[in-house]
């Protein structure tokens, strides 16, 4: 939203100052008209040449705006721009030279004959200096005269520099403004951060004090302590990682990724305990984690909907967990059958924070599908590393 906002005021910004240079050469000219009397009609044509003029710029400045700045502040690919900037302006200064004001022939300067009539006096500095006489053509030539050149410049005139200096101007007044609202955008986006999560650590908080949580699973591990002691323990050790890394890690932007898988596991092996024989859990994890990082629980909420929402003890149900790493992305996908008391609360609130995280994150630069069908419910989330 915020950024559909800077995008408007962006484009109005210069929808003002194209309107402003085009209302400008009518009031020029208006002006000019009624201080000249021997004007009588409004100069159209004039006014038309400046407007194809100002066409040029307006084409090239549209196809820099709309194609070639974005892929420098916004996705950085400057060898991708420079290209495309070095072919625009190739373009540009090719057609100002084709299209340059037509270059008028000076007069010729009258003949010399003209001026050797009976009343032609030369004037005093015209007589022979000191007995040398001047140099006399030879017979059957005719002096030089000069001779006026009068075909325009061969590659590039006074006209054609200034529209290019004109050109690089605009460009450069483009950028300086995109870059403006990319920082006023991002200034924007991460005050909002900020403030999500801090609603986030908020949600973290009551996550972790949740009283059914805790109280199921140290129920689970009292059970234990009579049973298997052992596994009583790490049971303890587990919950114990898990609290701490909600405590700790929680409130920061990025966490490794290592840690968050790790964090994940403990998870489910902590839920493990709760289910009986009849859910089947799968999980798939890579065995080496890239040295990435990742936002802290940005995938727990999908895992513990699964839990909450997608077991049943009475009847045969899943939960297939894969994540994966391919081309510095990661690909995580959590499919659960799905009970008849749990089918109407998938997508609360915790879905919905999600989402408005990941928007604020990521920008466009993920995906996230979800499809919930009649017996299953598919979570599909690819995230840049």
């Amino acid at each position: 939203m915020q950024r559909e906002h800077n995008d408007r005021k962006e484009l109005l910004l210069y929808a003002v100052i194209w309107a402003i240079l085009l209302v400008a050469p009518i009031l020029s000219t208006y002006l000019h008209t009624l201080n000249n009397a021997s004007e009588t009609t409004f100069p159209w044509d004039r006014l038309f040449e400046v407007w194809v003029q100002y066409l040029f710029f307006f084409v090239a400045f549209a196809i820099h705006n709309f194609l070639l700045a974005p892929l420098i502040v916004y996705r950085r690919r400057r060898a991708l721009y420079l290209t495309g900037f070095a072919a625009l302006l190739a373009v540009f200064t090719a057609v100002q030279c084709v299209n340059r004001p037509d270059v008028r022939p000076q007069a010729p300067l009258p003949p010399i004959e003209q001026f050797e009539g009976p009343d032609f006096r030369p004037e005093p500095h015209d007589k022979p200096l000191h007995g040398i006489e001047p140099d006399r053509p030879q017979h059957g030539t005719e002096p030089d005269r000069p001779q006026h050149d009068r075909r325009p410049p061969v590659f590039i005139g006074q006209h054609d520099i200034v529209a290019v200096i004109i050109f690089l101007l605009m460009l450069g007044l483009n950028l300086g403004v995109k870059y403006y609202f990319r920082h006023r955008r991002d200034t924007e986006r991460l005050a909002e951060l900020k403030r999500e999560n801090l609603q986030q650590q908020l949600e973290y908080l009551k996550y972790q004090i949740n009283p059914h949580f805790l109280m199921n699973t140290l129920n689970n591990i009292h059970a234990l302590v009579d049973i298997d002691p052992e596994q009583a323990k790490e049971t303890i050790v587990e919950l114990s990682k898990i609290m701490r890394f909600v405590l700790y890690e929680g409130s920061k932007q990025k966490v490794p990724l290592r840690q968050e898988l790790i964090f994940l596991d403990n998870y489910i092996q902590l839920m493990r305990m709760r289910v009986t024989d009849h859910v089947d859990i799968n999980v798939e994890m890579p065995q080496a984690t890239p040295d990435r990082e990742i936002p802290p629980l940005m995938l727990i909420t999908f895992v513990e909907n699964a839990f909450k929402h997608g077991v049943s003890y009475q009847q045969h149900s899943f939960i297939d967990i894969k994540i994966s790493i391919e081309d510095n992305r990661l690909h995580f996908s959590c499919q659960n059958s799905k009970v008849p008391q749990g089918e109407d609360r998938h997508g609360g609130v915790g879905l919905q924070n999600v989402r408005r995280r990941l928007q604020l994150i990521y920008g466009n630069d993920y995906r996230l599908s979800i499809r919930n069908e009649a017996d299953t419910y598919n979570v599909n989330l690819e995230l840049p590393l």
